[in-house]
Order: structure tokens, then sequence, then C-alpha cells
């Protein structure tokens, strides 16, 4: 049980290990985040004055909304998403993982019981 225990844990090592740091993961992984942080950066959000503002006011208050959105926005997104995809990742792996060692732990034991 033991032995089983320890190569159930190393191949999940390893699968992580992959999923973190092989080419074709990482280049999977760049896409979807592309994809997800383009998503989010095509809404459209708008902020609405209490009061109508003068013009001076309204027009830095729009700059500093397209400075954000155009400079800001995006690298912090992408960092989000990336991170919440890696996590997802590393989840499944981790339930695939769980669910193997439940199924060893309840396999009828072979070794006779000493009394």
């Amino acid at each position: 049980m033991n032995k089983k225990f320890q190569e159930l844990l190393h191949r999940y090592k390893v699968q992580a290990f992959h999923q973190e740091h092989d080419k074709t993961s990482v280049a999977e992984l760049s896409r979807q985040c592309m994809h997800v942080t383009d998503d989010v950066l095509k809404q459209k959000y708008s902020y609405h004055f209490q009061k109508l503002p003068d013009a001076d006011r309204a027009e830095m208050v729009n700059m500093i909304q397209s400075y954000v959105r155009e400079a800001i926005l995006p690298p912090v997104v992408e960092k989000l998403v990336e991170r919440q995809l890696r996590l997802e990742k590393r989840l499944e792996t981790m339930q695939s993982f769980q669910r193997e060692l439940l199924e060893l732990l309840s396999e009828p034991s072979r070794e006779p019981v000493q009394r």
C-alpha cells in the first residue's frame, strides 16, 4: 500500500510539474489567457457622475480612464487570468490525484491481518 501511494504521489508531482513547465502547456495557457483577457477588456465600463461636472474635470476623468484602460489594466488582467487558469489546472490535477487515492484506499487489502 505504501509503495502504491508513493508511486501515485510521484505521478501527481510529475504531472503538476509538466503542466507548469512543458512548452505545449505553457503555450496553451498563454493562448487561453489572452483569449479571456481580450474578452474582459472588450467589456465596456463607464463612470457616471452623481453631479454634472465642469468640462475640465470631465476631460481629466476621461484621460485617466483612457490611460488606465490602455496602459495599466491589460497586464494586470492578464496576470490575474493567468493565475486563475494555473490554479484551475492545479485543482483538476489534485482532484484526479484524490480520486485515484480514494480508489487505492478502497481496494480490499490483500495482506493478512495480524492479530
